[in-house]
């Protein structure tokens, strides 16, 4: 009762209204150590009840259900938001267009009346179009008789081929494209796709439907690795984010790659540097370089001085495989720790990526702020939005911090649309006020002592928050990524995680098509009946992807075209 009266009376306190600087200081230090307190009971409260909800759980008893914009606790103050969404912010204004409705007329049918039904001076007047909207849901099965010839004389039977698309089996093209767009673009159970089926009459086992998903996609398999060759070369920077996700159970993490041409979807066992940097190469087998890039890079990351100085024993000119590297490097300096081993493993595995000429070495990568993205690119731009997440995360109790934590908010997100303005007309005039501008925004104290540490960080990220400065074709946040990984997020809590390592594969190369295709503006249901059926009616997306980039001409303003030749299609 007593710290609810206190923060009553101190709520309404106004700070500027008082004269002397000692008093203002002293009460303002009051109200920042009544916040601590309010917060730490908070965070104390959140923890014991995710405890007490842990322990249910492993009584085989369930948890307190939490309901949107609630902790869950019970709580009703300002800290208990979970919604930190920016969507509000991070959406530019545009113009409604209404879009004429072009609907594709499959038949054609007249409706006719009866002459007895009208007046004897009804005259013909033509007719009236009227459009209908109708899908027919049924089988199309097939009995093939294929001729059969036997040779005598060379043992050997003939038998006639199936048409194209119709060679995979018992189940025809139609059947193999529905199973394959109703598990990846609608997101449809395999249960739910079966009981469909077997309600239509086809006739299917589980193992049936698990091989239409999993089996004999080399196709779709090398398409992906053109998907993600050429969307590497179509921009000198990427954006990427990751998510978490399951083989059998057991934690993996996806990771997406991509830009506004094309998006990569691929599960790993980790989430370190190395892992996103296997996303960059594409699946292309690590290789290790202890130059002195690496040397300057594991000095960085925090590997210690006297194991620098053993490891100047590595050749630094060769290029070796990981075994071989880390056998090198366990034999200059046998006690070296398992966490200072990675760190020499990241800073060779990165400089031997900027010094092959391979594949494309992207310039720069769009990310969160999370530590495995930074030392991967030569520059590293962050996202906006997650920068104004973390504002909106702080919980003051007390009116004059909420008012402070509002009006500051405010002001960031006027800085950000002038950013975005910028983007749009960029002048080296405009790049000069918006850099000053952000060095008195984020030199801003308040009477808030969480907001201002929260402002001195940002301000720390300087260099990456205004690397859209020098690059205005940067966007400004990594929602592209994120959007990206909420379809894995969706398909997880559907079918909650593929059962082997060859359905994580699967899972990642149809989520990649298909998600590349919507960029493309191809529609995905043609795209995998096209490969299905082998008609080839759909250009190769790695072909449109080199197209649209060259018309973009998306690497100028790097300095000239961009990485290596564009794919033929």
């Amino acid at each position: 009762m007593a710290m609810k009266q206190l923060k009553l009376s101190l709520g309404e306190v106004d700070l500027e209204s008082i004269k002397d600087p000692g008093v203002r200081r002293c009460i303002t230090q009051l109200m920042n150590l009544e916040q601590s307190l309010a917060t730490e009971n908070h965070t104390l409260r959140e923890e014991n009840r995710s405890l007490r909800d842990e322990i249910a759980r492993l009584k085989g008893e369930q948890g307190r259900p939490k309901f949107p914009g609630s902790s869950g606790s019970g709580d009703s103050k300002p800290c208990a938001q979970t919604n930190h969404s920016s969507e509000k912010e991070r959406k530019e204004p545009k113009e409604r267009q209404k879009k004429g409705k072009t609907v594709k007329i499959d038949r054609e049918e007249k409706c006719v009346l009866d002459p007895s039904s009208l007046p004897a001076d009804a005259e013909f007047k033509g007719c009236t179009d009227f459009v209908v909207q109708d899908i027919r849901f049924e089988t199309n099965n097939v009995l093939f008789y294929r001729q059969k010839y036997y040779s005598p004389s060379e043992k050997k039977t003939y038998l006639a081929p199936l048409p194209t698309g119709y060679d995979g089996g018992e189940f025809g093209p139609g059947v193999i494209t529905y199973v394959i767009t109703q598990y990846y673009i609608a997101n449809s159970s395999g249960p739910k796709i079966l009981e469909v089926l077997r309600n239509l009459g086809i006739i299917m086992s589980e193992g049936q439907l698990s091989n239409i998903l999993t089996k004999d996609h080399e196709k779709f398999h090398e398409e992906k690795a053109e998907v993600h060759d050429a969307g590497i070369r179509s921009t000198p920077w990427q954006q990427t984010d990751d998510t978490s996700t399951r083989i059998n159970g057991v934690g993996h993490h996806c990771h997406v790659l991509g830009n506004q041409l094309f998006s990569i979807f691929a599960t790993l066992q980790g989430k370190d540097r190395l892992s996103v940097l296997d996303v960059l190469r594409g699946g292309i087998e690590r290789a290790f370089l202890f130059d002195d890039v690496a040397r300057e890079l594991a000095d960085e990351f925090g590997v210690s001085g006297r194991t620098l100085e053993r490891l100047g024993g590595l050749p630094r000119v060769l290029k070796l495989d990981e075994p071989t590297f880390t056998q090198a490097v366990k034999r200059l300096v046998p006690e070296i720790s398992d966490r200072q081993l990675e760190w020499v493993l990241q800073a060779a595995a990165i400089a031997e990526y900027h010094n092959q000429d391979s594949i494309p070495v992207v310039r720069s990568l769009l990310t969160d702020d999370a530590r495995q993205f930074r030392g991967l690119t030569e520059e590293h731009a962050l996202c906006w939005i997650h920068e104004g997440r973390l504002y909106k995360k702080l919980t003051p109790f007390l009116a004059p911090f909420q008012q402070a934590k509002d009006g500051f908010l405010d002001k960031f997100w006027d800085f950000y649309r002038d950013l975005r303005a910028y983007r749009e007309r960029p002048t080296k005039q405009k790049a000069k006020k918006l850099e000053h501008r952000f060095g008195r925004l984020f030199s801003t104290v308040t009477p808030y002592n969480e907001l201002n540490a929260r402002i001195a960080m940002t301000k720390e990220k300087k260099s990456e928050l205004l690397l859209v400065l020098t690059h205005p074709e940067l966007p400004l946040h990594n929602n592209d990524s994120e959007l990206a990984a909420r379809q894995r997020v969706r398909k997880r809590d559907v079918s909650f995680g593929p059962r082997t390592r060859e359905g994580a594969r699967n899972w990642d190369t149809f989520q990649s098509l298909i998600a590349t295709a919507k960029k493309l503006g191809i529609n995905a249901y043609e795209y995998i009946a096209d490969r299905v059926r082998d008609a080839g009616q759909v250009p190769r997306l790695a072909a449109v992807i080199a197209e649209r980039a060259a018309a973009l001409n998306l690497g100028e303003p790097w300095g000239g075209s961009w990485a290596l030749p564009a794919p033929s299609g």
